[in-house]
């Protein structure tokens, strides 16, 4: 209510971005999740920040919409003033300032040649993800807006991995409705024709702050009460989100994730009041999966597999949790590579577990949209990769191109390893 009444108070609000009016690179501290959703790529070239981390919602916001992303480049960047010339490498984390006329030349063959290659993957986008030895892999989108759906299926994708709801709670002043999510919801559905849709339940804390909500603070917010907790803890919120979701069933496939599930007990109270709801709408049943994001849920996969209808291994999160690294920090950030053997542990177990269910298992993190990460994944067992739109067409033809045979020996060569960039040099 105080937000309210100083935005209406205020001729200007500090904390809020100013617009863009012209192509730049962006330099910036940091940015919240909401002001980077809000990047015009036509104006935002680039984007280079002082903190977070790869893995960050900042980073994986401006992979969603295709803009190329340097993180954790320190404070100095802060220094520079506006209208510096620069040369921003995502790919290699560089950005090159005052660069010389060379330097233009070079960026600007690359340029070239990633745009060919990228003209190439997206004329192949529509064909399936089959690899040279005939194992079939499923990439789907992840999402956060009704009007990703649509772009999910132009780029090839075969249905969304991972809907992002909280993108619907941010950037406002109160929660949204029911009919107002139902809309979202099955705008999206509709989109897709007949291809599945996985929409997470709410997943907010940590580094995505409602003021609304009223939430105390907490000293530890990956620690406290986010994701399925928050929902528990707000039957009110989590009771709408479900009635919304079913009212989308009613349109196409959709199945339900629970974000952030660590114990039993929560799993068990997420479905008893999921199938209350369903019980009082008379709504068709639904699949339900839940996300293996902490280390408590890969080591006890084998006891959830059978309660649930598939995982998706949230890789960003569960790298942070099991290698106890703030995906924020901004010294630790850069540490935190989801292809450390020890994550790569924890997944090889969780898709063992599920197989033994007859379960299968997605991954929806950063490291399912990797070069590296797709072969390991594929080798370890996974069956579905949900990256970002931009992505799909790419770790398609990946795919393609590669057979489960030479997978499976890289990834039980990479469960050897000792540290990340080991992982990272293997052939």
């Amino acid at each position: 209510m105080g937000r309210r009444v100083l935005r209406s108070l205020a001729q200007t609000i500090e904390e809020e971005a100013a617009p863009l009016d012209k192509p730049v690179i962006l330099i910036a501290e940091d940015l919240t999740p909401s002001d980077t959703a809000q990047l015009d790529p036509a104006l935002a070239l680039g984007l280079c920040t002082a903190a977070g981390g790869p893995t960050s919602h900042t980073a994986i916001i401006a992979r969603s919409l295709d803009i190329p992303a340097v993180v954790g480049a320190g404070t100095s960047v802060l220094e520079l003033e506006d209208d510096t010339p620069a040369i921003l490498d995502g790919d290699n984390g560089l950005l090159v300032l005052r660069p010389s006329l060379a330097d233009l030349v070079v960026a600007r063959d690359i340029q070239r040649d990633h745009e060919a290659q990228r003209q190439a993957e997206k004329l192949a986008c529509y064909q399936p993800a089959i690899t040279l030895d005939g194992a079939r892999i499923e990439v789907v989108a992840n999402v956060a807006a009704a009007q990703e759906a649509e772009a999910a299926v132009n780029a090839g994708g075969e249905g969304v991995g991972l809907m992002r709801t909280e993108f619907l709670f941010l950037g406002r002043d109160s929660a949204p409705t029911e009919d107002e999510q139902a809309a979202v919801y099955g705008t999206m559905t509709k989109a897709l024709n007949g291809l599945p849709i996985i929409i997470r339940t709410l997943d907010i804390g940590g580094d995505k702050d409602v003021p609304y909500l009223s939430q105390p603070h907490e000293a530890n917010p990956f620690l406290g009460e986010r994701g399925i907790r928050l929902c528990l803890a707000r039957p009110d919120l989590f009771r709408t989100q479900l009635r919304a979701i079913f009212r989308a069933a009613e349109i196409g496939p959709v199945r339900i994730m629970y974000p952030m599930v660590s114990t039993m007990e929560e799993l068990i109270a997420a479905r008893k009041i999921t199938e209350e709801v369903r019980r009082a709408m008379n709504a068709a049943p639904v699949e339900i999966g839940i996300m293996v994001e902490v280390p408590s849920t890969a080591l006890m996969a084998d006891q959830f597999a059978p309660e649930v209808d598939f995982f998706s291994v949230g890789s960003n999160d569960l790298t942070q949790y099991v290698l106890a690294m703030d995906r924020l920090h901004p010294v630790l950030a850069k540490q935190a590579d989801g292809l450390h053997p020890a994550v790569l542990r924890a997944i090889d177990q969780t898709v063992r577990a599920a197989k033994a269910a007859g379960k299968w298992v997605g991954v929806c993190g950063g490291i399912a949209g990797d070069p590296r990460g797709v072969v390991i994944l594929v080798g370890l067992g996974v069956s579905e990769l949900s990256v970002s739109i931009p992505s799909i067409a790419a770790v398609k033809a990946q795919i393609r191109g590669l057979t489960l045979a030479h997978a499976q020996q890289l990834a039980q060569r990479a469960l050897q390893c000792r540290t990340a960039p080991e992982v990272r040099a293997l052939r």
